[in-house]
């Protein structure tokens, strides 16, 4: 097996620290470009300034926005990582051994990635406004890469029938009906629902924080949710080769 790519083993640390910048937008203490207004704000000024809603309607449209990107995101990941065990989910390596198609997979090929990137526009909601801009031009680059990686590694590891699989399945935006017959995979949602206890917990704090319209306190859900995740995580075991699937997709 090659060595898996630098960025691909540390592909978790680089989201957090993109996200990091993010929030903490360290080039705004130079240029001042946000005036202290979260994409939050931005966006519910921008309809209040067309006349579409009042500010206050504006701001729960919004609002509501930002929970149904949670929602669907910790919704799709689960959903992919029941069908592969959270094991190969959370691991470094790349794996695959042959070709899995059930689930969201009958759909995208990429339901990870596409989760995550949902989930990062709920998240930039409650940065400032030019942290957020450059949070979603940098995490659409680097999922993008981090396709190519394993895709080509998937290419080169399982040849014609991951190319079969690759020519009818999208990547990215998902077909509206299943490409490919299911596989016999029985989902593991127990598992699946503690490796994505971050994004659920993500998405219970916009749910029960939001409508305080403080973005500090979501934020405190974000980072506690993170912090559970990552004990979870501690206890995930280290995947074996009869768990080794192909994974399309990971973060």
């Amino acid at each position: 097996m090659k060595t898996t790519p630098l960025e691909f083993r540390l592909r978790a640390w680089i989201y957090l620290v993109v996200y990091c910048l993010g929030f903490y937008a360290p080039w705004d203490r130079l240029l001042h470009l946000d005036r202290n207004r979260t994409a939050w704000l931005w966006l519910a000024s921008q309809l209040t300034s067309h006349r579409w809603l009042s500010f206050t309607a504006a701001t729960q449209l919004v609002l509501i926005a930002g929970i149904l990107c949670a929602l669907v995101a910790a919704g799709l990941r689960t959903w992919a990582s029941a069908y592969m065990d959270i094991s190969v989910v959370k691991d470094r390596a790349m794996h695959g051994d042959h070709v899995v198609a059930a689930g969201p997979y009958r759909y995208l090929r990429n339901p990870l990635y596409l989760g995550a990137f949902i989930h990062t526009l709920a998240l930039t909601l409650l940065m400032p406004l030019s942290g957020a801009v450059f949070v979603i031009i940098i995490i659409v680059l680097f999922a993008l890469r981090l396709i190519a990686i394993e895709e080509a590694f998937l290419n080169e590891k399982l040849g014609e029938p991951y190319l079969a699989y690759r020519a009818k399945v999208p990547s990215l935006l998902p077909a509206l009906t299943p490409r490919v017959p299911a596989s016999p995979i029985q989902p593991k949602w127990t598992s699946a629902l503690l490796g994505e206890l971050y994004y659920w917990g993500v998405a219970i704090s916009f749910l029960a924080l939001g409508w305080r319209y403080n973005s500090l306190l979501i934020i405190q859900g974000v980072i506690v949710s993170l912090g559970v995740s990552f004990i979870v995580r501690a206890f995930i075991p280290s995947p074996t080769s009869n768990q080794t699937r192909l994974k399309p997709d990971r973060l």
